[in-house]
């Protein structure tokens, strides 16, 4: 006498085994809404003064290291224009880092603010009493101490924290993240040959 499971519906056939089956989701959207659009980009905005702001100084002291090469004697030239070009070099590259978004910036932020705090000492200190003095006092309250000021709030300021990667938002506002997902669940759900009974 033979048995058979109540699943099996003949003793000769069996169900066959789906294979794994990769489903495709569409891209889920998440929308921003006009604050969250406006965080995003007054953020971007913050972030881009200052870059500019620093790229344009590094590049206005390249003429004036020139201008310093061709009038100061030598010895004199070499001091102050090895100084200058580090400070340009540093702001040029907190700068142009700050506009990449590239979170590297602090440490030559640091170094700008280093030099330019020294480069106002220095001229306040080499100063003669008059005209001079009253150049040297000028730069240093107009451009040097608030420049050595942004470079030292970026450098103290903390890391973000790194977010989730989002692409822009399309015309409707939304955000769209996702992507192709295999199924894990496919297989194991799989419907399994059926159960015999013994003889």
């Amino acid at each position: 006498m033979t048995l058979l499971a109540y699943n099996s519906p003949t003793t000769q056939a069996s169900y066959p085994r789906h294979p794994r089956r990769s489903i495709s989701t569409r891209p889920t959207r998440i929308s921003t809404g006009p604050h969250r659009r406006s965080r995003i980009l007054t953020h971007a905005g913050r972030r881009r003064r200052p870059g500019w702001i620093l790229t344009g100084a590094g590049l206005a002291l390249l003429p004036w290291i020139g201008y310093l090469a061709g009038t100061l004697p030598p010895a004199e030239a070499a001091a102050w224009v090895t100084l200058d070009s580090l400070e340009a070099a540093a702001l040029l590259l907190t700068g142009t880092r700050l506009l990449r978004g590239d979170p590297r910036h602090r440490t030559p932020a640091a170094v700008a603010a280093l030099l330019l705090l020294t480069d106002a000492c220095l001229d306040l200190a080499t100063a003669t009493p008059g005209t001079e003095l009253a150049i040297a006092l000028a730069m240093a309250i107009g451009a040097e101490l608030p420049l050595a000021a942004l470079c030292a709030t970026l450098a103290a300021a903390r890391p973000a924290h790194p977010a989730a990667p989002l692409t822009r938002p399309d015309s409707t506002g939304s955000i769209r993240l996702g992507a192709d997902r295999t199924d894990p669940v496919g297989a194991a759900n799989a419907p399994c040959g059926p159960q015999r009974g013994a003889h």
